[in-house]
Parts: structure tokens; C-alpha cells; sequence
């Protein structure tokens, strides 16, 4: 049996009951934080409620049809799609500069939408895989991976549960409970295998409805917002909506980030290779970089800002052992319907950030370590210890960089600078390119 052989309950190709895929697939929708990006724009450009909801409908809608794209047609891997981070300040910057979200999510959609159409010509041309091949060789993927995980960690404590809202001291509470919760649950498994299956595949949807409950009982969790939600809503905010226009400068932009984000969606591929004990071969390559610009382009048409590949569905396999692609079928499933199940996706957005950091940080840890493992089985040599340092030691900077510094440079500089993966991918892809081969350790 595949599982087996990679140290999983369960591999991609296994087969997984449909109702057990449902449940399994809701735990990487609950554990990916996945409304959180377009509730930041949305405030970023003061959208009414109105289009704030339409956003995240969006989103939810372009992010479940991406990861059954990817996972059932293109990459073949358990892969999910989210909305990135990276993309927003440029967002908001072009959606104001062209007058407002009436007159400027027009002009953003176009440029997405030019962004998309390359990524999917890269991929058909059969470049991207000769271009992995040449410039990413297993000690530079090992690293892109560590830092992945090494970058979402001061995200994970520091906007979910150290500068979220609400008193501090309650955030740790629960962050620290939620987390208690999943420890206890993996150990439980580990100590008495035959509710292995129970407590081991279900241990982040049972630390996130303790977390859940114990802020309900705090007063923390938003039941107004959830009764006050309809229950089913269409997401009519589409391009059709917004209209669509092009804009020189706008298009450059995002040409620019969808290079960036291409380089992160790289180190969530390695990382996912990683932990399902999978080699990424050059026809999955270059397929993958079809479903990402076909995910990109299903979330411009459906009005909302570029889905990629999520490093977090790494971490959860690694928690959980469940790499089934039938679960993330199933999570591509519960994306759409919340797409326009309103009540339900109130539901979601309502679960306090501190609840969702407890496990975040925890998933985080574990996409860090499987980048380790990987360098760990390379025989290094003198080069390969540059390449490995230096990447994360950028890094660690670029987290802690005071965002004093950051709003000094350009704005295409603090487009890159905003993401720590892609600087740390670049850096190690060139010191493993100009530095001197040296004899390997070990």
C-alpha cells in the first residue's frame, strides 16, 4: 500500500470513503485561513459590505475550482489553492490610482487576467520544467521549503494571536488551549493506535471546535454576524460586474508578481513533494504551471485577486497523515459551495484568529522540519552550507525588517521584500549557481 511505503495513514491514491473525504477535505478549509486576504483589501480600499462579501465569495469560489483543477486534472498531487498575500498592496495600489473600486477593480482585473494568460503559456511551452531543473537541484529546494515554513511562523503568532484584536492575554489563552488540543490528540493517537484513525486524521478539526468552543464561552465568537448572515447568496461581483480595462503600468505590476508568486508557489510544490515522499517529474511541472494560470484566471473572472498554491495543506499532511487527492477533491468541494453558502462561510470567517493561529503555528513547524529532513538525507559540502544559511538568515530579516525601512524603497523593491520565500528562492537559487563547487561533507 502507497501509505505505507511514505509513512502515511493514507497516500494520494488511496481510496477514501466519500463521506470521510468531506469531513477530512472541511479540516484543510478550516485550518487554511483562507478569508483572511480578502477581508484585508476589502479594508484596504474601504469596500462596502456589500462588496466585501461579494470578495470573499469570490475567493472561496476561484480557490475550490483551482484545487480540484490542480489536484484531479493538472499537477496530480494533493494540492489546494488560496488567495496569496503578496498580491494585495499592489492590488489596492492599482485599484485606487484608477479612482476607486467602481472604476478600478476593473483595471486590476485586466492586469490579473494578461498576468494568468502568460503563466499558462509558460507552462505549455515546456520552458517551466527545464527551468526547475537547471536552477533548483535538491539542496535549493530543501531550503526554499524550510524557509516557507520559517517565514509563516511570525504570521501565525504575531497577526493571529499577538496583534489580533482583543485582549492579548485571552489570545494566548486560546492560541495555547488550541494547540493543547491538537498535541493531545496526536499523542493519543500515537499511544493507542487503534483510535489512530479518530485522533490522529481528525486532530486539527478537533483542536479548532475546542478553540472554537472555549471562545463562545468567552464571549469572543460573533454570533450576530452569523445570524445576521443569508444563508445563500450568489457572487454576482464578477468581472461582469466590475467590467474589465488595461492598463500598461498595471499589467507590468503584475506580470512582476506573478513572477514572485510563481517562486513561492515552487517551495509549496517542493514542500508537498516533501512530505508525500513524491518526486515531482517534468511533465508535472510544467502542468502545474497551467493550473496555476488557470487558477489565476478563474479568480480574475470571478472578481477576485490571484489563487496559488497553499503551504499550509503541506503541514496538515504532516500532522495529520491523510495525503488522499480525494480529500482535497472534497476541500475544492466545500471551497465552492461556501462560495455560496453565506451562513456557512460567516460561520468560518467567525472563528477568532487566535483559534486559527494555535494551529497555524503548529503547521508551520511542521513544513520548516520537512524542509530540514530534506537537506538532512543530501550529502552537503562547504558551497552548500551558504546556500542553505544565507536564504534563511534573509528570511528571518525580511520578518523582522521594520516596515519603516520597507515603505522607503520603491514599490516594486517592497513588492519582492514582501514576500520572504520569493528572496530567500532567488537568493539560494544564485549562490547555488556562482559559488565554487566544493567537496561534499560526510
Amino acid at each position: 500500500m502507497q501509505a505505507q511505503r511514505d509513512g502515511l495513514l493514507i497516500g494520494p491514491d488511496d481510496k477514501v470513503p466519500n463521506f470521510e473525504a468531506g469531513v477530512l477535505g472541511l479540516q484543510h478549509v478550516l485550518a487554511m485561513d483562507v478569508y483572511v486576504p480578502p477581508v484585508i483589501l476589502a479594508g484596504m480600499l474601504s469596500m462596502s459590505s456589500g462588496d466585501t462579501s461579494g470578495l470573499l465569495q469570490s475567493t472561496f469560489l476561484a480557490a475550490g475550482i483551482g484545487t480540484i483543477l490542480q489536484t484531479w486534472l493538472f499537477m496530480k498531487m494533493p494540492v489546494s489553492q488560496g488567495p496569496s498575500f503578496v498580491p494585495l498592496s499592489a492590488a489596492a495600489g492599482v485599484v485606487l490610482a484608477a479612482g476607486g473600486v467602481a472604476s478600478g477593480m476593473g483595471t486590476l482585473l485586466g492586469a490579473l487576467i494578461v498576468g494568468s494568460i502568460l503563466l499558462i503559456l509558460l507552462g505549455l511551452s515546456g520552458m517551466f520544467q527545464r527551468i526547475i531543473s537547471t536552477l533548483v537541484p535538491a539542496v535549493v529546494g530543501g531550503t526554499i521549503i524550510t524557509c516557507v515554513g520559517l517565514s509563516l511562523i511570525p504570521s501565525a503568532l504575531n497577526d493571529n494571536v499577538f496583534e489580533a484584536s482583543g485582549n492579548i492575554n485571552q489570545n494566548i489563552e486560546l492560541a495555547a488551549l488550541t494547540a493543547l488540543t491538537l498535541l493531545i490528540a496526536v499523542a493519543i493517537s500515537i499511544r493507542f493506535p487503534k483510535v489512530q484513525r479518530i485522533f490522529k486524521t481528525g486532530s486539527i478539526v478537533l483542536a479548532l471546535l475546542v478553540g472554537t468552543g472555549i471562545s463562545a464561552l468567552m464571549g469572543r465568537f460573533d454570533w450576530q454576524t452569523v445570524a445576521n448572515s443569508p444563508w445563500f447568496s450568489l457572487p454576482w461581483r464578477t468581472i461582469f460586474h466590475y467590467g474589465v480595462h488595461f492598463s500598461f503600468t498595471a499589467i507590468i505590476t503584475f506580470i512582476i508578481i506573478y513572477a514572485i508568486l510563481t517562486t513561492e508557489t515552487t517551495g509549496t510544490w517542493f514542500a508537498m513533494g516533501a512530505v508525500t515522499n513524491h518526486k515531482i517529474t517534468k511533465q508535472q511541472w510544467n502542468r502545474g504551471i497551467i493550473g496555476e494560470g488557470l487558477s489565476c484566471l478563474v479568480a480574475a473572472l470571478a472578481g477576485t485577486t490571484p489563487v496559488t498554491g497553499y503551504s499550509t495543506n503541506a503541514g496538515i499532511i504532516s500532522i495529520t497523515g491523510i495525503a488522499s487527492k480525494r480529500v482535497f477533491i472534497a476541500a475544492g468541494g466545500w471551497f465552492i459551495l461556501l462560495g455560496f453558502f453565506s451562513k456557512l462561510s460567516a460561520f468560518l470567517s467567525a472563528i477568532p484568529a487566535p483559534v486559527i493561529g494555535g494551529v497555524f503555528a503548529i503547521i508551520c513547524v511542521t513544513i520548516m522540519l520537512n524542509g530540514l529532513n530534506v537537506i538532512r538525507g543530501i550529502k552537503t559540502g562547504e558551497t552548500d552550507l551558504y546556500i542553505i544559511g544565507l536564504p534563511i538568515i534573509l528570511t528571518i530579516a525580511l520578518v523582522l525588517l521594520p516596515a519603516k525601512v520597507l515603505h522607503e524603497t520603491p514599490q516594486m523593491v517592497q513588492y519582492l521584500l514582501a514576500s520572504p520565500i520569493a528572496i530567500a528562492a532567488i537568493t539560494a537559487i544564485i549562490l547555488n549557481l556562482v559559488m565554487p563547487r566544493r567537496e561534499r561533507l560526510g
